[in-house]
């Protein structure tokens, strides 16, 4: 007896782990790679920060340098020529200045996408990680449910591939009865229907829960639980003898089945007369059907005999002349 949960069976996977070591191995250096971007790129807005200062600085030195010699060319202190190379530095600085203050901002903007992006891509390294770990705890095999573990045959070294069949749990409390029905009723068994059977001197009742299209040697399956109390001395295996309802019941006119029909379709067949040695053929209908009984519609009273043996060897008489062997009787 197991429960749910319960470890049954420890298997081994050695391509499992090194798959595992390799991933690992991989979220690792991936991790080393984002720390190691991640320091150049704050290496690389230290020194773009440190360039704007200085900028900076200079551009106050030519901003002043520049105020200064346009007062003295005002004055003609100085030469054009010298207050020019004094205005052409001060504009060169200033575009320097406003050229670092956007690379700043791109280069902002570009490393937040870049760790973004390496992030994401360490976290789904991570998950999946996680998910192979996971396959580690699938190797040990656990009962989904309750109940009796009825078939385990592994054996030391065996190869079992995914998917494989390798034991049975009998779920004990709750048992369901399996049919095989002849393919003639498959048109009039549906889901719902109710049988019953009598097991250990008690009638239980069924109610069919699944019906399995596939006809395989003139049967097909159909799955039914039971609407009773479930028998506590069933077991799993046993057979029993189940009379399913197919409709409401009611009185019909039958006759055997036999090879008459082959040779008329079941349109007439040849009637005793009670008064006469004398067989005459009479038309009939012909309804519902079974493996051993015709239903007659027409044609027929209850109580006349018939013939339902083949009609190969008695042309297209209409009346047949019974002779009674007396040394047979």
């Amino acid at each position: 007896m197991v429960k749910k949960g319960d470890v049954i069976l420890k298997l081994s996977n050695t391509n499992l782990i090194l798959e595992i070591s390799n991933n690992e191995a991989a979220v690792s250096r991936a991790v080393n790679e984002f720390q190691n971007t991640k320091i150049n790129l704050q290496l690389q807005t230290i020194n773009r920060k440190q360039n704007l200062i200085e900028t900076e600085r200079q551009l106050k030195q030519q901003k002043r340098l520049y105020d200064y010699n346009q007062e003295l060319f005002k004055q003609c202190h100085i030469s054009k020529e010298e207050f020019d190379r004094s205005n052409e530095q001060y504009d060169a600085t200033r575009q320097q200045y406003a050229l670092l203050i956007d690379v700043l901002k791109t280069d902002s903007i570009f490393r937040e996408v870049q760790i973004k992006s390496m992030e994401a891509q360490i976290q789904r390294m991570d998950d999946n990680l996680k998910v192979i770990q996971g396959r580690m705890e699938n190797l040990k095999v656990k009962a989904p449910v309750d109940g009796e573990l009825a078939m385990l045959n592994p054996e030391i070294g065996e190869v079992i591939s995914y998917g494989s069949r390798i034991g049975t749990i009998n779920i004990l409390d709750s048992y369901k009865m399996r049919a095989d029905i002849d393919e003639h009723y498959i048109a009039r068994i549906n889901r719902g229907l109710t049988g019953d059977f009598t097991f250990a001197g008690g009638k239980h009742t069924l109610r069919i829960s699944k019906v399995y299209p596939e006809v395989k040697n003139g049967t097909f399956t159909v799955d039914m639980e039971f609407t009773s109390p479930i028998p506590s001395q069933i077991r799993i295996g046993q057979t029993a003898r189940i009379h399913l309802e197919l409709g409401e019941s009611e009185d019909a006119l039958l006759i055997p089945r036999g090879g008459f029909y082959q040779s008329t379709g079941g349109q007439w067949i040849y009637v005793i007369d009670p008064s006469s040695d004398v067989a005459v053929k009479r038309n009939i209908r012909i309804g519902r059907q079974n493996p051993k009984y015709y239903e007659v519609m027409e044609g027929l009273e209850e109580g006349e005999k018939v013939i339902v043996s083949g009609y190969e060897n008695f042309g297209d008489n209409d009346k047949l002349i019974i002779k009674n062997n007396k040394n047979n009787q």
